[in-house]
């Protein structure tokens, strides 16, 4: 495993259901753990996160008050090698999607790079966009509306 630059660390509220989400749903696998803590750092494709329950007071970090949903105004950006199996675990768990899933190409200079993806939000409201590479292509020249 290699170090990344920038690994989130989210509070939960409920550390097993969360587990069970990322493990069970997404399809993190748990690299290593604290249960006594409700700590766990997990993995998959590239991505890096650590899920914490806050439970002691002086080693909770809190620019304001934790309330639901968690995370606003960013989402996590996890990549994966099949995001229509991640999508129908998804649904097939009623998970809370707000994009669903789609094709998309996004344009990169003269290149555009193209992602199978979609968005749901996690039990405490953190929102993360799956996404499958489907690799670059040129740009294709458009004319003005």
């Amino acid at each position: 495993m290699s170090r990344q630059a920038i690994v989130p660390e989210l509070y939960v509220s409920d550390f097993p259901r969360s587990l069970a989400f990322y493990t069970g749903v997404i399809g993190f696998e748990v690299l290593y753990s604290r249960p006594e803590e409700r700590f766990v750092y997990l993995y998959l494709g590239g991505a890096e996160l650590m899920l914490e329950q806050p439970i002691l007071p002086e080693r909770t970090f809190l620019a304001g008050e934790l309330v639901f949903p968690y995370g606003r105004g960013m989402n996590l950006s996890v990549p994966v090698a099949d995001a229509d199996a991640v999508y129908g675990r998804v649904k097939q768990a009623n998970g809370s999607v707000l994009l669903p899933l789609e094709e998309r190409w996004y344009r990169q200079d003269a290149q555009e790079a193209g992602s199978r993806q979609f968005v749901v939000a996690d039990p405490d409201g953190y929102l993360l966009r799956i996404v499958q590479s489907l690799g670059t292509r040129p740009l294709i020249p458009r004319l003005p509306a």
